[in-house]
């Protein structure tokens, strides 16, 4: 049975509180969903994660699907028993590789490095200035029917098509999954978006129908299932685009709703996105930000009223020697961390800062022992879950403004 009940909301903004039923188990929002590319966490097992307040996990679809491992999981049953995660889980559809793979490849841009192209905020109200700069590869071959990948690795061709994405994620057998789309670039010009969106609305429709296995029924029976599908709206930084989707996506008979695609040229393009679609869906279903998981758009992404995020930051910025504290990243490679006796974060109560000091983590990493990414695995996983769980209880106390200033004062 699925169900999303809204429990608390703030007076001074969108945010809220509420929880997620899924088959597998409850999820409290706000909540940030760690990624299991592979159905594995880098550096961190499900299990410790869970241990830290990590309730859902999401996995990704087309690295399942471009090697074909999706065929054996469902010969296990799915992802929980092939993998052994006993918590809900949550796959995409594909549709992030048809950007990463194409014009994000193309454009040199993504969601974790150079997602803003713009560093400045551009001004309120408008549109960042235009950029036009290609700096890769190509890709993927996209038209009405899918996407035509070519593996970057060994050549291979892919077709993935809305119909094959739900097909997938119903063998991999998540809780919750995601229609189809075309997620644009930053880059990408106003005609360009205006032709993904008409395609992604198509192929949001065929994801449904898919689902539903081509009957239609009452969106009540989506609820009975297994699964549970959310709609994701596209439209890039271009207003009325933004609105057409929002109306189209909530027309139809999603559990909830997914925000993608390019969020614009910069911070502020992306809030002002938020500012505009938010309030155009309905206020009483789940609402997922998709790729998202630095700090300071999480407080304002909350305070707009989302209520998931997924976001591969914390693994990979562990893998790359950086680390969450209360006073912002710190850079584990510093020569100054080898004669270093505190802890990662001196307010943080992980299992990583009660036992080791930052010179052992910056030995470790300066030698290349994997030891090292695991501790600042755990860490980062385990701070990034504290903050949510930090952020719901300043909701329940109503004091989610004071203790979003307290927080963004420590990154300055």
């Amino acid at each position: 049975m699925f169900q999303f009940r809204i429990t608390k909301k703030d007076k001074k903004s969108r945010a809220r509180m509420g929880v997620l039923r899924t088959p597998h188990g409850a999820v409290h929002t706000p909540a940030f969903v760690p990624v299991g590319t592979k159905a594995a966490l880098r550096g961190i097992s499900f299990d410790r994660a869970k241990q830290y307040g990590g309730e859902m996990f999401m996995v990704n679809t087309y690295h399942l699907f471009h090697n074909e491992r999706y065929k054996i999981i469902g010969k296990f049953g799915g992802l929980h028993a092939y993998a052994k995660i006993d918590a809900p889980l949550m796959t995409d559809s594909g549709g992030f590789q048809v950007f990463s793979l194409g014009f994000g490849s193309e454009h040199g841009v993504g969601k974790i490095a150079d997602i803003f192209p713009v560093s400045a905020k551009a001004p309120a109200g408008r549109p960042s200035e235009k950029i036009t700069e290609y700096r890769g590869n190509n890709f993927v071959k996209i038209d009405d029917t899918g996407a035509t990948f070519k593996n970057p690795v060994n050549g291979q061709m892919l077709w993935l098509t809305p119909k094959k994405s739900i097909e997938i994620q119903q063998i991999l057998g998540a809780d919750i999954i995601f229609s189809f789309d075309e997620c644009t670039s930053p880059l990408s010009s106003y005609e360009y978006t205006k032709k993904a969106l008409k395609r992604t609305h198509t192929w949001a429709e065929v994801s449904l129908k898919t689902f539903y296995g081509n009957k239609h029924p009452a969106a009540a029976a989506l609820w009975r299932g297994k699964q549970a599908m959310l709609g994701i709206v596209q439209g890039g930084e271009y207003e009325d685009l933004r609105k057409e989707s929002a109306q189209a996506i909530s027309s139809l008979s999603f559990f909830g709703y997914a925000i993608g695609g390019s969020l614009g040229k910069s911070k502020n393009d992306m809030y002002r996105i938020l500012d505009l679609t938010i309030p155009l869906l309905d206020e009483k279903k789940i609402k997922h930000l998709l790729g998202i998981g630095e700090v300071d758009d999480i407080f304002e992404s909350v305070e707009r009223g989302i209520d998931l995020f997924d976001c591969v930051a914390p693994t990979r910025w562990a893998r790359h020697g950086s680390v969450l504290t209360s006073k912002g990243r710190i850079n584990i490679r510093n020569k100054q961390f080898l004669i270093d006796k505190k802890p990662l974060d001196i307010h943080c109560a992980c299992t990583v800062c009660k036992t080791y000091s930052r010179a052992y983590i910056s030995h470790l990493y300066r030698e290349k022992e994997v030891y090292a990414i695991m501790l600042m695995t755990e860490h980062n996983v385990a701070w990034m879950l504290d903050l949510m769980r930090r952020i719901r209880l300043s909701l329940k106390a109503g004091e989610f403004q004071k203790f979003k200033k307290q927080t963004l004062q420590g990154f300055q």
